[in-house]
């Protein structure tokens, strides 16, 4: 393991010596390509330098293709994204695009003030794990030649700490900055909100109402967002060739031990190869006669021991099958060894579940809110339209009046006020507050039986 390790290592160096080649360190060189954009590059100590690269560049620096770049495009909308590729993962989580190595994180927009908090977060993790494993690789060499013995190993890896991989830090800080932002706005919103909806419930108003629909608005926005987050992890959770593919320290280090294994195989098979060659030659007499039997040998005789001038080619068979088995078995065990990454995302599947969950516990609030409003204005619309019954109703009695007042006054020759005497006029004046009167109380009596009626039909309550 530690062997591998040095290797690791010794591959990084050269891998960070050929981007220094492909990248322009510092905007000291000429742009040549077109799309050229600046990166922030982490190195796994911690160093941090700006660098400008082409999509060219960054296709070949971490082996993505196009379409996986135009995920992190800033001009393009795209939903939150995780992919885990061969030799790299693709982060679209809110305000972070990135791409992470199994050396390095190449950051997108790192001179967005929202960023500034995550890069300097992010630093910090890598320093940290730089140190933690400089310092525990010296603390497996100091035991590792004070003794040997098998039992001392053992609590050696018992009571060592196992720290997380480079991707597997980067990850993390990715997704703590993504879901303490969803977290904090999910809060700031949910604070905003119940006293806005109290208020409204209180009085109906135009502002009580604008304040609600914005703060609806954003709602919307969140959970969608959240939402989005959420199914990535809950994805990734659930298919394990995902989350193997994101191992990418192991896949580095398995590339590099099959290809020391397959120059190993080479190396013997062309021994073998040599030998088997030579022993056949000893079986064989150097005559022509001999060799034109041999021909025919070679051909119709049964295969015994080394005579096979054919196990020559043998060799090479049996490299590529041992190098298909080595490749296969040692991916097969990793492949079901996911449960670290697992465990990592599991934790903030269940911190993004909890916001989404008191999102939804707020829409329910909010959509609460909306329909006991729509029961208070339904209610006042059944009180104004019992109201215009009520009125129409009263409207036709006191029409039906008006043309019986009518009726009097027109222009008609009527012996009520007709009277010459003091006596026919006061007769005449009892008969027309009588009119009157009559035909008021009747209105009256009209009215009351049309509401009562009403209320029989529950027209009107």
């Amino acid at each position: 393991m530690r062997g591998g390790m040095s290797k690791t290592s010794a591959v990084l160096e050269e891998d960070t010596a050929r981007t220094t080649a492909h990248l322009n360190v510092g905007g000291g060189l000429r742009k040549k390509a077109s799309g050229v954009r600046q990166w922030l590059l982490l190195d796994s100590t911690g160093q941090t330098q700006v660098v400008e690269a082409g999509k060219h560049t960054v296709m070949r620096r971490t082996g993505l293709p196009a379409r996986d770049l135009r995920i992190l495009d800033p001009i393009l909308s795209y939903p939150s994204t995780l992919l885990g590729r061969e030799r790299a993962i693709v982060i679209n989580l809110e305000h972070i695009k990135a791409i992470i190595t199994a050396h390095e994180v190449l950051l997108l927009n790192s001179k967005d003030p929202s960023v500034a908090p995550f890069v300097q977060e992010l630093q910090r993790r890598i320093l940290r794990h730089h140190h933690a494993t400089a310092a525990q690789e010296g603390m497996a060499m100091e035991e590792g030649r004070a003794s040997t013995s098998s039992w001392q190993e053992g609590i050696h890896s018992l009571d060592g700490l196992k720290l997380l991989q480079f991707e597997f830090i980067a990850l993390e800080a990715c997704l703590e900055a993504a879901c303490s932002c969803l977290g904090k706005e999910a809060r700031t919103l949910e604070e905003e909100a119940h006293p806005a909806l109290d208020k409204l419930t209180t009085k109906i108003c135009t502002l009580n109402l604008e304040r609600v629909r914005q703060i609806k608005s954003r709602l919307v926005d969140i959970t969608g967002r959240v939402q989005k987050v959420r199914d990535e992890l809950e994805h990734l959770l659930d298919d394990d060739e995902d989350m193997f593919q994101m191992y990418l320290s192991d896949k580095l280090e398995q590339r590099l031990d099959n290809a020391s294994s397959f120059n190993k195989l080479d190396d013997v098979d062309e021994s073998e190869m040599n030998d088997r060659f030579a022993s056949t030659l000893r079986l064989t007499p150097p005559t022509f006669e001999v060799s034109e039997n041999f021909s025919f040998d070679r051909v119709h005789r049964p295969m015994k021991g080394n005579e096979n001038i054919h196990e020559g080619v043998e060799p090479g068979r049996v490299s590529h099958g041992a190098r298909t088995s080595i490749a296969r078995s040692s991916m097969t065990n990793k492949h079901h060894d996911v449960e670290e990454l697992e465990m990592l995302l599991e934790a903030y599947f269940v911190q993004i579940d909890g916001t989404f969950n008191k999102l939804s516990t707020l829409r329910e609030y909010v959509d609460d809110t909306e329909d006991y409003i729509n029961i208070m204005l339904d209610d006042k619309q059944n009180h104004l339209l019992q109201m215009g019954v009520m009125l129409s109703t009263m409207s036709l009695i006191v029409g039906a009046l008006v043309v019986m007042a009518g009726a009097f006054g027109m222009n008609i020759n009527i012996q009520l006020f007709n009277g010459d005497t003091a006596a026919e006029k006061e007769a005449g004046m009892r008969k027309f507050l009588f009119t009157v009167g009559g035909g008021t109380t009747g209105g009256i009596f009209l009215y009351v039986i049309a509401v009562t009626w009403y209320k029989n039909k529950w027209l009107i309550q």
